[in-house]
């Protein structure tokens, strides 16, 4: 009985940690929510906000347990929140940027936004639909357990390309998530060059070893895909400046999600917009403007233009005689 009830003891003090440990997050996100929002606000209106949540159960939030969650939120997030100290002493994030720029931070800080609205929403779980996601989960814990250790994977990969799979060794660089899917990014170093592997059904097993490796210097991942659409970092494309002719219609989507960080839109009348972006202009960035069919046009470069054409001839041969 004394075994039982210790275990019992144990697996409630677990239950109320996470509890406690989920409640906190929550609070973490929503103090950086209603900061972002308001751009600058003072202690004061930020209780205010705070009494009207449920989360703060009709008790104020005191200045002491503020400056705790500031500290916390640096730590967890790297989020600065600072004051102006002087006129209204209002409250600001520093690098508020990092919220919007595709950083790890960013993702993570959207991500648990989100799973925390999801989480409070169980009741409508029929009425919000996900996006089905590869598997390949299951492997970014050793992943990322590998990356901080700068620690060599032995990974069984079977590429579409081949009717077997393969067992090979990679020093891991790092991870990118693109198009619903995980990407690997490492040295092979049987090719001596980096590799990108997707983290899905092509994953057949993945297992730590004893090496370790030096991580490189002049490798930055946002460098390295710093010029690419996607996933494809074809060194032997050179990084040049796409010109597109956009539908109006079509124009609206781009506006509010880009292709790249590059785009600028250099001209717009009632019928198209004329769009830039510079970057090496790769297989997936083909197959995102061929997606969007008659509603774009590539103007240059020439070479461009012209092999974008043939895929469209391509595609028009397999209709034409149907």
């Amino acid at each position: 009985m004394h075994y039982f009830c210790t275990g019992f003891v144990y697996l409630c003090s677990g239950l109320i940690q996470k509890v406690m440990a989920k409640n906190l997050l929550n609070k973490y996100v929503w103090l950086v929510e209603t900061i972002y929002k308001a751009k600058k606000i003072s202690f004061e209106e930020i209780n205010q906000r705070w009494l009207d949540n449920d989360l703060s159960e009709d008790k104020p939030l005191s200045i002491r347990t503020f400056h705790k969650w500031r500290q916390s939120i640096e730590e967890m997030f790297g989020l600065l929140i600072e004051n102006e100290n002087s006129g209204q002493y209002r409250y600001y994030i520093l690098n508020a940027d990092e919220l919007k720029n595709g950083s790890m931070r960013s993702w993570l800080f959207n991500t648990l936004t989100v799973s925390n609205l999801m989480l409070d929403s169980v009741s409508i779980k029929d009425k919000i639909l996900f996006e089905e996601i590869p598997d390949g989960e299951q492997f970014l814990p050793m992943i990322l357990e590998a990356l901080k250790k700068n620690q060599v994977l032995e990974m069984t990969y079977q590429s579409y390309n081949y009717d077997e799979s393969f067992t090979f060794k990679i020093e891991p660089y790092c991870l990118k998530a693109f198009k619903q899917r995980w990407y690997l990014v490492g040295c092979s170093p049987y090719y001596n060059k980096i590799m990108i592997y997707a983290l899905d059904n092509r994953f057949k097993d993945l297992k730590p070893t004893n090496e370790f490796f030096d991580y490189p210097e002049d490798f930055k991942a946002e460098d390295y895909f710093d010029d690419c659409f996607g996933i494809i970092a074809d060194q032997n494309y050179d990084v040049e400046t796409v010109k597109l002719k956009v539908s109006a219609g079509q124009a609206n989507y781009l506006r509010s999600l880009t292709l790249h960080q590059t785009q600028k839109e250099i001209e717009r009348t009632d019928e198209y917009s004329i769009f830039t972006v510079k970057l090496r202009p790769t297989f997936d960035f083909q197959q995102e403007i061929l997606s969007m069919g008659s509603d774009i046009e590539v103007l240059s470069p020439k070479w461009f233009r012209e092999d974008t054409a043939e895929r469209v001839k391509a595609m028009w041969n397999k209709y034409k005689e149907g």
